[in-house]
């Protein structure tokens, strides 16, 4: 197969994309990716495909037919191979995304690459029509002047960005080289960069025991705009993140924190792969209950690591810890729903906040999980073992092997470093509901954490039970508290607050909440145009709490020797 991606008219954002294929047979399916690796839900890619013909090699047109929003039967009886010209509007830029201006063209080729049955597993090139003082930016092989990928998987796990604006630095840790490419406007801290990528690097590569690629490439799109985002592939990463001016600054935690992140799936979900991935159909959905391990592990170990590795103090690393603990407790979809449960559904749901109540986050459960299984396993060794002997074994007896992993392997892989049933962990907690908040206090005490809980800032929140927002000055309740005072006064959210005890609210209602805390509280809000009136007798009932980590300042022995078995490489 052949690529060629043209740029003629960039302002209108489309890409020109020639696909010339070898067939065989009277009729050949031709597919359009449905999904991505890194976003389990379908992204129906072809709503964006136009001008789409096809021809023989003798440039005759060839008749088809389009049998589903992806798939096209073509005609191709007498023919040896067929050339599919199309357009690929590409106006998004996110981390997953493809785009087109008269900067840069950006492609994930997941996004806009189609595919056949027989030519899946062939080599595949790459030309680009660029201009001449472009630099590229790319994971690929370099094939006189032309890009090169051994098949289909390779191609669309292999991201690129080509651009006049690129700035690049480069390390070596382990045999590997990294580089970190910049598009976009900003100053890179190339020394502090450098030094703190290389510590988290260096920590991981320790904890698995070898880097599954001799080079790996971060692209990262800074934009002026407010904007945070990454997607994993197997030799490189795409991170977006923005504004530009805070890259440095306020948000330097934050690329950190994503760039350990992704990095981290190179071994755990780019290697380590729930056994329905392997290999990745991109006809349809990939359903599997394991993300709980590909993000959820990934998110604990992704800020773990940087603590490891000396990137982060305890009290940076605590800091990340304290917002998943903050995203678990305001979540009530968590007596309803399992995360292995959830993990199915990211195809339905996953990455919107849903209907209320009734799913969890695969990366916030399974985070919080990780680290539950982490002191667990230090817990049943005399802590001389921990969640990177159980990720480097699941590495190198399935991931490096290719073996897709199923959640037998996966317990049957703790239970031999444990030594001792685990069934309770999957039962209650990943296949079940069962609350964990106690078993995570229990967790945080073996090494020498205290976990705080007080009531939110906003009145709202913590003593009336519902979340509100500002929007257009307008308050709005955004979410409620299960059985909290509002929401057995009868409030929806959605509901717009007007009045407390007769005041008018002008972007000031936690104020007059905090006010009137110790009266009794007539609410007027508006329900879709119908001014209704909520009654709240007087209560000192917290609802909505903050919660957070600091470490004990006296600890005993074995709780000195637990931390330090958590936190050794």
């Amino acid at each position: 197969m052949k690529f060629t991606f043209d740029i003629k008219s960039p302002q209108q954002q489309y890409i020109q994309i020639t696909a010339e294929i070898k067939v065989a047979g009277k009729q050949t399916m031709v597919y359009f990716p449905a999904w991505r690796p890194g976003r389990y839900e379908l992204g129906d890619f072809a709503k964006n495909v136009n001008h789409f013909q096809i021809f023989n090699e003798k440039g005759d047109a060839v008749k088809y037919q389009k049998t589903n929003k992806n798939t096209w039967i073509v005609q191709t009886e007498n023919c040896d191979s067929i050339t599919i010209k199309y357009s690929y509007y590409a106006t998004d830029l996110n981390a997953g995304s493809t785009f087109l201006d008269a900067t840069q063209l950006y492609v994930n080729p997941v996004n806009c690459c189609l595919f056949t049955d027989e030519t899946y597993n062939d080599p595949i090139q790459v030309q680009l029509n660029i201009p001449a003082d472009w630099e590229v930016a790319h994971s690929l092989k370099v094939e006189e002047k032309a890009f090169a990928a051994a098949n289909y998987d390779e191609l669309v796990d292999c991201p690129f960005i080509c651009s006049a604006g690129l700035q690049k630095t480069s390390f070596e840790v382990e045999g590997t080289t990294f580089y970190v490419w910049f598009n976009g406007e900003v100053k890179p801290d190339w020394s502090r960069l450098e030094k703190d990528f290389k510590a988290y690097t260096e920590a991981q590569i320790k904890a698995f025991s070898k880097f599954p690629t001799d080079e790996y490439h971060y692209l990262i799109q800074i934009l002026p705009y407010q904007t945070y985002h990454g997607v994993e592939h197997s030799k490189s990463t795409v991170i977006t993140l923005g504004p530009s001016y805070a890259v440095f600054e306020e948000l330097y935690k934050e690329l950190l924190g994503v760039s350990s992140h992704e990095l981290y799936h190179t071994w755990n979900v780019k290697s380590i792969r729930p056994s329905e991935m392997v290999p990745y159909n991109f006809k349809k959905e990939n359903y599997s209950k394991l993300g709980y391990i590909a993000e959820g592990v990934t998110t604990y170990m992704g800020d773990l690591m940087l603590y490891k590795g000396g990137v982060f103090n305890l009290e940076q690393y605590l800091l990340e810890m304290n917002k998943q603990i903050q995203k678990h407790m305001d979540n009530f979809g968590r007596f309803n729903y399992s995360v292995a449960d959830s993990s199915f559904d990211t195809w339905l749901d996953g990455y919107v906040a849903g209907a209320p109540g009734r799913k969890v986050s695969i990366y916030t459960e399974g985070c919080l999980l990780a680290f539950i299984l982490d002191v667990h396993l230090l817990k049943n060794t005399n802590n001389q073992k921990n969640l990177d002997d159980l990720m480097r074994n699941m590495y190198l007896n399935f991931g490096e092997k290719g073996i897709g992993v199923t959640e037998k392997d996966y317990q049957n892989e703790i239970e031999k470093i444990a030594g001792v049933s685990m069934q309770w962990y999957f039962d209650d907690y990943v296949n079940g509901t069962k609350a964990y908040t106690a078993l995570l206090k229990e967790c945080f005490e073996l090494i020498g954490l205290k976990y705080h809980s007080e009531p939110v800032l906003s009145d709202f929140g913590a003593y009336l039970g519902a979340k509100i927002v500002e929007v257009n000055n307008e308050t709005i309740i955004a979410a409620l508290y299960p059985s909290g005072a509002l929401d057995l006064a009868g409030a929806m959210v959605g509901d717009k607050v007007m009045s407390i005890n007769d005041v008018a609210v002008n972007n000031n209602a936690d104020r007059w909440a905090k006010y009137f805390r110790n009266d009794n509280k007539e609410i007027v809000i508006n329900r879709k145009g119908v001014l209704l009136k909520l009654h709240l007798a007087v209560s000192d009932t917290v609802y909505y709490q903050r919660y957070f980590l600091t470490q004990s300042k006296e600890m005993t022995k074995e709780q000195i020797d637990t931390f330090d078995g958590w936190r050794k490489v």
